[in-house]
């Protein structure tokens, strides 16, 4: 197949939840599954539309006690558009003969199409042409295209096109047992050829309005009638068609809330908005134009062409942060606008995104950083009410701000709830400040540093030093009770209390963000220096004991290694084999050994990559021993190997995130092995190789990996203040690769070869860019293209 285009054969079932998720059209606004029109939600089907930022709190009985959830509302859905012939049964795939299905999803153009030929009971063939697409080119309209065309039969059919808000958000089966009844009917009513609906959250009060225009061409004569029901409006088409003559129905709608700026009223922007829609045709060029746009800011090409599974996890990138997020106050959810699993919140998951936006699309990283921002008045609150100074952010982020984490989850696999403590993963505030600071170092955004990102990294800053207490004993400072990045250990075995010591993953981060705080103070203008630290109250103290950090944190060796957190090695090593052999897949290890009545907190075993793992990814080796250094540990090139193969010995890979960093991290090490856990990554959705997680929600953090991984991780990129540096190492097999650029204003191409790169810098009225490579220094001026020889290690 193309390297644009996701094709489908057939029509399965079992995979159908799966293909809904990955032809998920979006724009950054809007998102709706790529669920057939004529479906409802079932154990095959869940059509669902999810509105950035739209969430709602419900409250539920979860064993025994009340809680509450927030989620990312399942909004009334727009698809519904079937029809039946001469009076019989509404179409249903499972009640025809089918000759022929092909589904397929445009990569370059967003469109998604569903060609079916088929033959009903009363031996009728027909076919079924169906378009669709969520514009890119404006936000709030989504259309679809149906056509009609019978091959061996001429009569009357009847088409229902309808708008439907009766539909609940459950579509993960392990939260159908909470309320997801989030929606009431608000409004409803028809006007020539336009129907609208108007529903509002239940908690949130947020008024969703959605209109449609239908029309039709191609039928010699029409009747059409309207039809409703409390929370559902319909328009009902009765045509007269003919053998070999197609009939084509139109769908354009109109979704607003509340919420959206610009407009007097949800419902009078929906209606004026599909009035004025243009038909299907000029909505398409406009939307693919768009896209065309999109793509050439971001497309990579390899070896002249490209890769379909980066091209999808590009697509699906792009359709959530697109450059319409950056007029929303909205985060990047974890799974994008493609499903509810994890209720829609919002991670760490966006420190995978922040690389390629800041490159590419730096409006949006900023807009998702300045959600963080508006957000600080929560943390700080949070903070203060765990005992703590600054700014703690939440480990799941939502509408507000508040820790969004449940108490209790659901382990599929016994069928027990259990209780949570992942909200312990505070290096999410980690994640928020090093996000912050990259912005800062590919966009040189510098008011952005002085009004906004230098006090988010200042309250973080803030908050890691009163998290982390002075032990007087060993004259180090230590953060406990926390959990790291593998997140399989909540607790010490047979501990009452939650969290472990020392991780090394957070320790050392907190010591990167003190001296990232010291960074900012250097940065800013005099003037907001003094203000900020007088507003923030921060006083030469604070700043001390954040410089005694940098030289007195604790962080845990153990045989000549970094340890993944104090008392690791006196875990357990973990029967893998007899584990395997008794379960299969055993990624999920946690909820696996659970089953069995055991726990992952007994035993040397990571869900992904943390520890040195997840330092190597962020940071080079120089900085991870610079540090180390510093604080007075002995850490060289040979501790960080050994250290990184004994953690990988001991990892499932439980998260689609694991595959990628380690592709990261053994890319200059182990480049065959790094190559075969790329492929992995680039599978991890389109094969579901997490066994059924895809069709809740594509893991929009690991796709934003793989496209940095080739980006950053085989170029060596790395941006700062004075330079672009670049340690480009292709992996075997590949011997082109082109990408475009944005660095400080400039913007460019990258091409790079085995033996050669080229840089082709636009023009514009900037200064002269700096490039490293190889230790070669280059000044290369807007509008010259230069040429770099690469020394032979580098093939």
């Amino acid at each position: 197949m193309s390297e644009w285009v996701l094709a489908y054969h057939g029509f399965d079932p079992a995979a159908e939840g799966l293909r809904e998720a990955l032809c998920t059209l979006a724009n950054g606004y809007q998102g709706t599954r790529g669920a057939a029109p004529e479906s409802a939600a079932d154990d095959v089907h869940y059509p669902g539309t999810y509105i950035a930022g739209v969430y709602n709190r419900l409250s539920s009985d979860v064993a025994g006690r009340i809680v509450q959830n927030e989620d990312l509302v399942n909004v009334p859905n727009w698809l519904p558009t079937t029809f039946r012939i001469e009076g019989g049964d509404w179409f249903d795939l499972a009640g025809v003969d089918i000759l022929d299905y092909r589904q397929t999803l445009d990569l370059r153009r967003g469109m998604l199409t569903r060609l079916i030929r088929f033959r009903d009971g009363a031996e009728r063939v027909t076919r079924l042409a169906e378009r669709r697409l969520v514009s890119m080119a404006d936000p709030h309209v989504a259309a679809l295209q149906t056509t009609l065309e019978p091959e061996n039969w001429s009569g009357r059919v009847e088409v229902r096109c309808a708008l439907d808000g009766r539909v609940t958000t459950d579509g993960v089966a392990r939260y159908r047992s909470l309320n997801g009844d989030h929606l009431v009917p608000v409004a409803d009513g028809h006007n020539g050829d336009v129907m609208w609906l108007q529903v509002e959250t239940q908690q949130s009060r947020v008024r969703i309005a959605e209109a449609a225009r239908v029309g039709v061409e191609g039928a010699a004569r029409v009747d059409r009638g309207f039809d409703r029901a409390d929370g559902w409006v319909g328009t009902l088409l009765t045509l007269d068609v003919a053998a070999g003559t197609p009939v084509t129905v139109q769908k354009v709608v109109a979704i607003y809330t509340s919420r959206d700026p610009g407009i007097s009223e949800s419902l009078e922007a929906a209606r004026v908005g599909a009035d004025r829609a243009g038909d299907f045709d000029a909505l398409l060029n406009r939307h693919a134009l768009a896209w065309r746009r999109m793509w050439g800011r971001s497309s990579i090409t390899v070896d002249g062409s490209g890769d379909l599974a980066l091209n999808v996890h590009l697509f699906h990138l792009l359709q959530v942060c697109s450059d319409h997020v950056a007029d929303l106050d909205v985060g990047m959810p974890a799974r994008g606008l493609h499903g509810e699993a994890y209720r829609g919140h919002v991670f760490w998951d966006e420190l995978f995104a922040f690389p390629f936006l800041n490159t590419h699309f730096p409006l949006v990283a900023r807009s998702l950083l300045m959600y963080r921002y508006r957000r600080l008045p929560a943390a700080r609150w949070a903070a203060g009410e765990a005992g703590y100074a600054g700014a703690m952010f939440p480990w799941q982020s939502g509408s507000d701000g508040d820790e969004e984490t449940q108490r209790v989850h659901l382990n599929p696999k016994s069928g027990r709830w259990l209780p949570d403590n992942s909200r312990l993963q505070r290096h999410v505030n980690v994640a928020i400040a090093y996000n912050v600071w990259q912005y800062y170092q590919a966009t040189g955004d510098m008011q952005f540093l002085c009004h906004y990102g230098g006090e988010l990294i200042l309250d973080i800053a803030r908050f890691l030093s009163s998290l982390a207490s002075y032990n007087r004993v060993t004259d180090r400072y230590e953060i406990t009770g926390v959990m790291g990045p593998d997140e399989y250990h909540d607790a010490y075995p047979d501990s009452d209390h939650p969290g472990v010591d020392n991780n090394s993953y957070t320790n050392v981060m907190t010591v990167w963000v003190m001296r990232r705080a010291f960074d900012v103070l250097r940065l800013l203008p005099e003037q907001r220096r003094l203000e900020l630290r007088e507003c923030l109250a921060l006083g030469g103290a604070e700043l001390e004991r954040f410089a005694d950090i940098c030289h007195r944190m604790y962080v845990p060796f153990r045989d000549g290694m970094v340890e993944a957190f104090q008392g690791y090695g006196d875990l357990a090593e973990l029967d893998w084999d007899g584990l395997r052999a008794r379960h299969g897949d055993i990624r999920r290890l946690d909820r696996v050994l659970e089953s069995e009545g055991d726990s992952p907190n007994r035993y040397q075993a990571s869900k992904q990559a943390g520890g040195l793992a997840m330092l190597s990814y962020l940071l080079s080796d120089q900085e991870i021993t610079d540090i180390l250094h510093d604080l007075g540990y002995d850490c060289d090139d040979e501790c960080i190997e050994r250290t990184i193969a004994y953690n990988l010995a001991r990892t499932s890979h439980g998260s689609t995130l694991s595959a990628a960093v380690y592709t990261w991290v053994l890319a200059r090490r182990d480049p065959e092995r790094a190559w075969g856990f790329f492929r992995d990554a680039l599978a991890s959705d389109l094969a579901d190789m997490q066994g059924g997680t895809t069709r809740e929600g594509i893991h929009l953090g690991a796709m934003a990996a793989t496209v940095d991984l080739v980006r950053r991780g085989y170029t060596g990129m790395r941006l700062g203040e004075d330079a672009m540096r670049l340690d480009p190492r292709l992996p075997d097999g590949l011997d082109t690769m082109s990408m475009e650029f944005r660095y400080r204003g400039h913007t460019g191409t990258l091409t790079f070869h085995r033996d050669r790169l080229t840089l082709d810098l636009h023009q514009s009225e900037l200064t002269p860019m700096t490039i490293v490579v190889g230790g070669r220094t280059e000044s290369v001026r807007p509008g010259q293209t230069t040429e770099l020889p690469l020394p032979p290690d580098r093939c």
